[in-house]
């Protein structure tokens, strides 16, 4: 329901307008005002989608009415009439904000389509609003989720290239060993994109065996192979309008590698078992922990598709090159996985974490958080570097 006020200090004209507008918008909720003060009044206690006025009313003219409520409440929308029009004051009333105006007599079409239309640009304008506000509590909590936690400069650096590409479509190669955070700068990625409201759909390709790899990415029809007891949808479809995370893309197998490239090259995928060709607009953001060129010269991953991938590439550090965030990881994660259990969380001791960046950290930052855990459960109220002695083996 919409609320509509209309300003007229003829009455007459005001029940015309009244009986008009509840026939044409029965469920629309009218409002009157007999002058420009009484209507400003409304205005002041009441957000309306739609208000009607006259330009000559004792008290307030209609635009001043306009001038002083778009000062008030800028999403206003006007539309005036006026029985004394001229082309200088319909640009006037235009220039100060109104939506329309309509000189008197009234011709009904031409009320009924300016009040439509203006009531239709209030509803988008709402509607995009909301949108908006959706959209920006949609990246807090996908940045919270993801959030990657440190202020060193080699974290610097990589937030300084997610600012950077994430506006474009541009496709990213995501480098770095198994545990240093590559999925958290894929989400960031998109999550900062203008794809945010879309899909982002993960796919690792270390897990999925080769002979299920082109099916699972591409889909396939019912009775295409064994097991196809119906159509499937491929992860690139899914992921259509949104984001494909391909990680750990150099355990793909070569024949999964060609038809990967065919659906970058072509935007289009074909579902295994089908001649059907299905048009896709997904950006890609891979991701690996192995050394691309030495893949390429073992003839194990295509160097055309590596080239088509990595337009821009970022890597990641291992842990052991980025110590100095390791006290803000542990903070982080002791607040978080005591939110997790329900419990307070613990006080790591200053010696503690210097024993903690004292250590070589194969399995970088999974392999921290697991410590951190262990050391919350099984160490004291307060977490101690003899508990990291007792509890952690390095």
């Amino acid at each position: 329901m919409q609320k509509i006020l209309i300003v007229e200090d003829d009455k007459a004209i005001s029940g015309v307008l009244h009986s008009i507008l509840s026939e044409e918008l029965p469920n629309d909720e009218l409002f009157t005002a007999e002058d420009g003060l009484e209507g400003y009044k409304a205005i002041e206690k009441e957000d309306f989608d739609l208000i009607i006025s006259d330009i000559k009313m004792p008290k307030m003219s209609g635009t001043e009415l306009l001038k002083q409520s778009l000062q008030l409440k800028p999403e206003s929308t006007f539309v005036m009439i006026s029985g004394h029009a001229d082309i200088e004051t319909a640009v006037a009333c235009l220039k100060e904000g109104a939506y329309d105006f309509i000189a008197k007599p009234i011709d009904i079409n031409r009320l009924m389509t300016s009040v439509k239309n203006a009531l239709d640009k209030e509803k988008l304008f709402k509607e995009n609003k909301n949108l908006q506000k959706e959209n920006s509590t949609l990246k807090k909590k996908v940045n919270k989720r993801y959030q990657m936690i440190g202020d060193s400069a080699a974290l610097k650096k990589i937030h300084d290239m997610i600012g950077k590409v994430a506006t474009s479509d541009a496709r990213v190669l995501i480098t770095g060993p198994n545990g240093a955070g590559k999925e958290l700068v894929a989400h960031a990625i998109h999550s900062q994109s203008d794809r945010n409201r879309g899909p982002m759909v993960e796919v690792n390709c270390a897990a999925i065996p080769s002979e299920l790899i082109e099916s699972e990415l591409f889909g396939h029809v019912k009775g295409s192979f064994t097991g196809a007891i119906k159509d499937k949808q491929g992860k690139f479809e899914l992921a259509n309008n949104g984001t494909i995370f391909l990680d750990e893309i150099g355990d793909m197998s070569l024949i999964a590698q060609a038809k990967v490239l065919r659906a970058l090259q072509e935007s289009k995928v074909s579902p295994v078992g089908s001649d059907k060709e299905i048009k896709v607009d997904v950006r890609v953001i891979a991701a690996t922990n192995k050394n691309m060129q030495k893949e390429i010269e073992a003839g194990r991953f295509r160097e055309d598709l590596y080239h088509r991938l990595s337009v821009i590439e970022i890597y990641v550090p291992p842990l052991d090159e980025r110590k100095e965030d390791i006290r803000l990881l542990v903070e982080y994660f002791a607040k978080m996985l005591a939110d997790e259990q329900g419990i307070a969380p613990k006080v790591f001791e200053e010696d503690a974490v210097k024993s903690l960046e004292s250590f070589t950290w194969t399995g970088n930052i999974r392999e921290l958080r697991n410590i951190v855990e262990r050391l919350i459960i099984l160490g004291g109220t307060t977490v101690t570097a003899e508990d990291v002695a007792a509890f952690v083996r390095k």
